[in-house]
């Protein structure tokens, strides 16, 4: 399911499937997408932020286009304890790996891998990053 920002609408709580992963999609082309996720992030439960949310930078290709900081988008990740993941959706290569990790992650955090919980992938994602 896609949505533009957040709150999801109300109206439909009772037909809406259960939330595993939250993907904030960034366009680092637009400063208007950073602050929509920013606004986003305050109607995100806090238990989310335990595995269950990543951050997908699109346009890296395109760095002379960047109209975001690099430094915000890291720090999102940081405060939040959540993984970012960089992709350029042009390239079809780079799309099919980029959804590859992200169904992989949805796998883990919907509790389809045994003996991978979502917050100790999220531990190893940040891990990872640190190296």
């Amino acid at each position: 399911h896609l949505a533009t920002s957040l709150p999801l609408p109300s109206e439909m709580d009772h037909l809406r499937p259960r939330i595993d992963l939250i993907a904030f999609m960034i366009d680092i082309k637009s400063k208007y997408s950073l602050k929509n996720v920013e606004a986003s992030l305050a109607h995100v439960d806090a238990s989310f932020f335990l595995g269950k949310v990543c951050f997908l930078v699109t346009g890296v290709g395109r760095v002379n286009y960047c109209s975001v900081e690099m430094n915000a988008i890291w720090k999102l990740g940081e405060v939040y304890c959540s993984p970012v993941l960089f992709c350029e959706l042009e390239l079809e290569g780079i799309r099919v790996a980029t959804a590859q990790r992200l169904l992989r992650m949805l796998q883990i955090c919907a509790g389809h891998i045994p003996g991978v919980s979502a917050l100790s992938f999220g531990s190893l994602m940040r891990n990872s990053a640190d190296e």
